[in-house]
């Protein structure tokens, strides 16, 4: 099942900064503001392969970050099998590499394994690179088929990790 997330405070990360190029993972990120929408993830008749409620939060932070001075761009990935950021060819990372050197920081959308690819390929670029995201837990979902091509998760339970660190966290 996907990973779920909390939203950071982005804003705050990016102040004296001109510019940030968002850099969101297209799977788990989306499931989960679909899901905390309730809307559907994917409605193939009207967005084909886009996640509508995902599209939407994109365009609200970057409005966010425009409005503090920060231009941005985002990071697209097209082909179904590049929305996990973990598993990016050695292509699109070049891509971003090259991509990422007109910016001051880059703003992952993603989980720890998303934020490493992005830190390992941009660190020669010499951008800040900002966590959007912070892990939760892993989603316990029913993924559901409606006409006409709606897939939603409905019934969904954030299961924490590591059963040991919520014991841990129960105890203090």
């Amino acid at each position: 099942m996907p990973i779920h997330f909390n939203d950071l405070d982005v804003v705050s990360e990016v102040v004296g900064l001109s510019s940030a190029l968002i850099v969101p993972c297209y799977m788990c990120p989306a499931v989960t503001v679909a899901v905390r929408e309730k809307k559907p993830f994917i409605r193939f008749f009207r967005n084909f392969l886009k996640s509508a409620p995902f599209e939407q939060y994109i365009a609200t932070l970057q409005s966010r970050l425009e409005d503090h001075g920060v231009k941005t761009k985002v990071f697209r990935s097209i082909p179904s099998h590049e929305w996990f950021m973990c598993m990016w060819t050695s292509g699109k990372r070049k891509r971003l590499q090259k991509c990422a050197e007109q910016y001051d920081a880059v703003i992952v959308l993603g989980c720890d394994s998303a934020t490493e690819t992005v830190r390992d390929v941009v660190k020669s670029a010499g951008c800040k690179v900002i966590e959007g995201m912070e892990v939760t837990g892993i989603m316990n979902a029913q993924i559901r088929f409606y006409l006409p091509g709606n897939i939603s998760f409905e019934n969904c339970k954030t299961i924490p990790i590591s059963q040991k660190k919520q014991k841990e966290s129960a105890l203090r």
